[in-house]
């Protein structure tokens, strides 16, 4: 009996000690105790596990003894078996910032910084222009026409969103640009998902691209050209990442800028010879000025000592001789302006790239850092908005449906997918507008945006086809009375552009999340590289606990 006693006093002890955090000493002293009182009192053999319990936490929680002693062999094993963080994955993994999404992988996770992040709302210009704008726009949208009579918006429609600065949103009103909050961005392409072409022509010259590139590491010289143009629509931009080989894995680009002397307006300059081919690119067939992603290379020296300067991004006007934007490619369900890119010997001047000369092999930085937000919005917006659409078509069709001399909506066989719609569209809406809400806030959530990306593409799929289960035969013929079969079939492209699910999940989700927001895990990378013994004994062992 007094074993057992000494025993639940150990227990007991140990469970407070690591309540309060209050480190390795108090939780030696309990153990020391209860073992001194137990080899007296009761069982030798609780006395022994609890000494040798008491040696264990000094080699480990006792900064001198464990630094000693324990730290360099656990750091010497640690080193043989962690992998290598590369330049480029370590810009990958320190790319955006870490906030609420930090707190998850703690284990006690602190609600009230979630709480306090409290919606503001819209301005009255961005409500305005939801309200109006916004509306008017998909006034001018018919899902037939535009998607199997035309494969384009109509012309009308083009003018509107110019003259309207539907592709300024992200750009300063000093250049012309709307500059709408990303909770504004949000609620627009929401709105305007209820058609998925006219969306998508909306959002992606306000996500990675061109416009945000220049906003944030464009020269002042670019941006002064460039930022207004883009605002009014005189310069409508596509980014070229994507080709044959490179698509989710974008840092094994083939394609080069190699430094060399050219002609340039009647002039010898110091330039880039570039050959690239680019696939699957939105808004190509119809842009007049393409952002490049490639790697740069020096191989004579005419800049400098390095040889390979890394990925790097530049604009280049449409005309610019030996590029060539081909034949359209058709995205199934919603032909959105998309298509191939090619360059044979393009020769360009240095102060096309992104940034200037300064900003060279700077691309991948550039890139990942604009994709932890522009992901959190652009197709996560789509999925919500388009899921927030099924809930009016569904809802209002079940209702007016009757089979059985009743609404089929009474009908508990299809209140179930019902449910499903209206609970996955309230979180889509929910985690949308929270994560736009930290965006305004300074956070910058690579993960999150991820995770967005990744669920919400996911759930959007899921949705329409709940929507389409509850049409029955209303939507499995195609035509213009058809509001659903169009956006159904479209919801693949969703689930591949911006990182194929697969990938993200895996990579993205797991592999960044894991590390990224980790409290302890990227340190103890970092400790290794840097060969840091005395920080990483604080990260292994604080990650210990």
């Amino acid at each position: 009996m007094m074993t057992f006693i000494l025993f639940l006093a150990a227990v007991t002890g140990l469970l407070v000690v690591m309540r309060k955090e209050s480190g390795a000493k108090p939780a030696i002293g309990v153990m020391v105790v209860t073992g001194v009182l137990s080899l007296f009192l009761a069982s030798g053999l609780l006395a022994f596990i609890l000494f040798i319990g008491a040696a264990v936490t000094a080699a480990a929680g006792l900064p001198g003894f464990r630094r000693s002693w324990l730290t360099p062999r656990v750091f010497a094993m640690f080193k043989k078996v962690a992998p290598k963080v590369s330049d480029t994955e370590k810009v990958a993994l320190e790319a955006g910032t870490v906030s609420w999404d930090g707190e998850l992988f703690t284990g006690r996770p602190d609600w009230h910084s979630l709480l306090i992040n409290r919606n503001t709302g819209l301005s009255e210009k961005e409500q305005a222009f939801v309200d109006n704008q916004c509306t008017q726009a998909i006034s001018m949208c018919n899902a037939w026409d535009l998607a199997v009579e035309r494969a384009d918006l109509p012309a009308d429609l083009w003018e509107f969103l110019k003259k309207e600065k539907f592709f300024g949103m992200i750009i300063p009103e000093e250049y012309g640009g709307l500059h709408f909050s990303a909770k504004a961005q949000t609620a627009v392409l929401q709105k305007l998902a209820a058609n998925e072409m006219l969306m998508v022509t909306v959002g992606v010259p306000n996500s990675l691209g061109p416009g945000e590139l220049l906003v944030k590491y464009g020269t002042d010289e670019q941006k002064n050209h460039y930022l207004p143009r883009l605002a009014d629509g005189r310069e409508i931009p596509c980014f070229g990442l994507t080709g044959p080989r490179a698509g989710s894995d974008a840092t094994s680009l083939p394609d080069t800028g190699v430094v060399c002397k050219g002609e340039f307006e009647g002039k010898e300059v110091l330039g880039l010879r570039l050959n690239f081919e680019k696939r699957w690119i939105t808004l190509a067939p119809v842009a007049t000025v393409v952002g490049l992603a490639f790697r740069m290379f020096d191989p004579d020296g005419l800049l400098g000592d390095t040889k390979d300067y890394g990925i790097t991004c530049a604009l280049i006007p449409r005309n610019t001789k030996g590029m060539e934007i081909g034949r359209r490619h058709c995205p199934i369900g919603t032909p959105f302006m998309n298509g191939p890119i090619k360059g044979t010997d393009v020769f360009i001047p240095l102060d096309y790239i992104i940034g200037g000369q300064e900003m060279a092999g700077q691309g991948w930085r550039m890139l990942v850092e604009c994709l932890s937000v522009g992901r959190c919005i652009t197709l996560p917006s789509g999925a919500a908005g388009a899921a927030a659409y099924s809930v009016g078509t569904a809802g209002g069709f079940t209702r007016i449906r009757r089979q059985f001399n009743t609404p089929v909506a009474d009908m508990e066989g299809v209140q179930e997918p019902l449910a499903r719609i209206a609970a996955k569209t309230y979180i889509a809406q929910s985690a949308v507008n929270h994560t736009a809400n930290m965006i305004d806030k300074g956070e910058k959530p690579a993960v999150p945006s991820a995770i967005l990306k990744y669920h919400l593409t996911e759930f959007q799929r899921g949705v329409l086809t709940d929507a389409m289960d509850v049409h029955g035969g209303k939507t499995v013929t195609l035509g213009p009375r058809n509001y659903l079969g169009i956006g159904f079939s479209g919801a693949a492209v969703s689930i591949t552009v911006e990182g194929a699910n697969i990938m993200t999940r895996s990579l993205m989700i797991f592999g960044q999340g894991a590390i990224r927001c980790h409290p302890y895990v990227l340190k103890e990378l970092a400790a290794k590289d840097n060969d840091d013994i005395d920080a990483f004994d604080d990260a292994f062992f604080g990650h210990a606990g």
